[in-house]
C-alpha cells in the first residue's frame, strides 16, 4: 500500500463580533472547477509550523496579524484524485481567531492573489451561509452546520475530525 501524498494546509475560521465569517472566492472555474467559498489560509511550507503558515497567509491574503496561539477546532481531510492540483489529497488543520470586522486587503497584489485563485473576500453573517442555496460551494461542504455546532458548544478539547464530504 502506498501513502497518499496530502497537501497541508492552515486555514483561519475569522469571526467578527456579529458571528460573521471572512471567506476567501477561489474561482477555479478555468481548471474546469467551481467557485469556493473558503476561510484564509493556505498550504504549509516544509519546516513550518501550521501557526506559522497561518500567521504567514493570514498577512498575504488579508492583511490580519496574528498574535499569539489560536484554538485548533478541527481537521479535515479530503483524499480524492484531482482535490489539489499535483496531490492526492488536502489535510486542512482550522483554527478560530475573532478579529473586528475589516476590509481585507493582504499582502500579495490582486494578480499574485489570482495566480492562486482567489478572486474576492467577504464577511458571510452565519445564517447566509445556511440559506445559501446559489452555485457557488463552502469549504468544508456543510460550513454552516460546523460553524453553528462551533458557536454552540465552543472549541473542542481536540481538533473535531470532520469526514470526507462535509
Amino acid at each position: 500500500m502506498t501513502e497518499s501524498n496530502l497537501r497541508h494546509a492552515a486555514r483561519a475560521l475569522v469571526l467578527d463580533d456579529t458571528d460573521s465569517v471572512l471567506l476567501c472566492r477561489f474561482d477555479f472555474r478555468r481548471q474546469g472547477g467551481p467557485v469556493v467559498w473558503a476561510a484564509p489560509g493556505g498550504g504549509i511550507d516544509p519546516g513550518e509550523t501550521e501557526l506559522e503558515c497561518l500567521r504567514r497567509e493570514l498577512a498575504e491574503e488579508v492583511g490580519l496579524e496574528l498574535v499569539g496561539d489560536l484554538p485548533k477546532v478541527w481537521r479535515h481531510e479530503v483524499v480524492e484524485a484531482g482535490h489539489a492540483p499535483g496531490y492526492d489529497g488536502v489535510v486542512n488543520h482550522y483554527y478560530l481567531m475573532r478579529a473586528e470586522r475589516f476590509a481585507p486587503r493582504g499582502l500579495l497584489a490582486e494578480e499574485e492573489l489570482a495566480a492562486e485563485n482567489v478572486t474576492g473576500f467577504a464577511w458571510w453573517p452565519l445564517a447566509d451561509v445556511l440559506s445559501y442555496d446559489g452555485p457557488d460551494l463552502f469549504s468544508p461542504r456543510h460550513l454552516g452546520a460546523h460553524l453553528s455546532e462551533l458557536l454552540r458548544e465552543g472549541p473542542p478539547p481536540e481538533p473535531r475530525e470532520l469526514g470526507t464530504h462535509d
